[in-house]
């Protein structure tokens, strides 16, 4: 009970961020990050594959717009109407198209290989249930990816840093969003760990290939997961 009552605590917070408190998202998100938060995100860009691309949980939908203006066919889906009209506002006033659709991850209202790459970025633990990487599996064309931004950390000692690390621990955001590594290659995407240095901290993200080429192997640098 003891650990039961803190995570409902926090789960709580996470809701009305996300939901009844939408509208204070971006204000949050740069003050944990020291104005970071969207060069964090824009990692997935580079590791994208093809024009189609899912956004799983797109928030203010930044990135959908970075998406478009690259050239890709962005859709974003996200549970919270909240969300999804502060994306649509932000959406219309950069003059740029990615329709949202409100649903769950685990339940996808896409036909099977819609999409060359599936993002998602900081994303709570439903990214690592079993259901949510099914359905990413089956809308995910052949060859097609999982990026995942699941982790970042400000580099120094300096106490603005530190207080931010000890947020995050406290809230639980150090702790692995997936239960066992080998869950990508049970879903047929096996998957690797990407770091890249941006600015003053180190983002970490997963990539996750469907039915990746036999003999395939992860850059130098990447470490594999599974």
């Amino acid at each position: 009970m003891k650990n039961i009552l803190p995570r409902r605590l926090i789960k709580f917070g996470f809701q009305l961020l996300y939901h009844e408190l939408a509208f204070t998202y971006d204000g949050v998100a740069w003050l944990v990050s020291l104005g970071q938060w969207r060069a964090w995100g824009r990692t997935a860009l580079d590791r994208v594959c093809g024009p189609r691309v899912l956004e799983i949980g797109h928030g203010p939908g930044h990135l959908l717009i970075a998406l478009a203006r690259a050239g890709c066919r962005p859709i974003g889906i996200d549970l919270s109407p909240q969300m999804i009209r502060l994306a649509r506002r932000n959406i219309r006033r950069a003059g740029v198209k990615a329709p949202q659709v409100q649903c769950r991850a685990e339940a996808l209202p896409f036909r099977s290989g819609t999409f060359n790459s599936v993002v998602a970025t900081f994303p709570t633990d439903y990214i690592g249930e079993l259901a949510t990487l099914c359905e990413v599996q089956r809308v995910t064309s052949d060859r097609g990816r999982l990026i995942v931004v699941f982790g970042a950390q400000l580099i120094g000692r300096e106490p603005s840093k530190l207080l931010i690390e000890w947020l995050y621990r406290l809230t639980g955001q150090r702790e692995a969003k997936f239960d066992e590594a080998s869950i990508f290659d049970r879903v047929g995407m096996p998957a690797r760990i990407e770091t890249q240095t941006i600015g003053a901290s180190t983002v970490t993200l997963i990539v996750a290939e469907k039915n990746p080429p036999e003999g395939s192997s992860s850059p130098g640098g990447e470490q594999s997961y599974g």
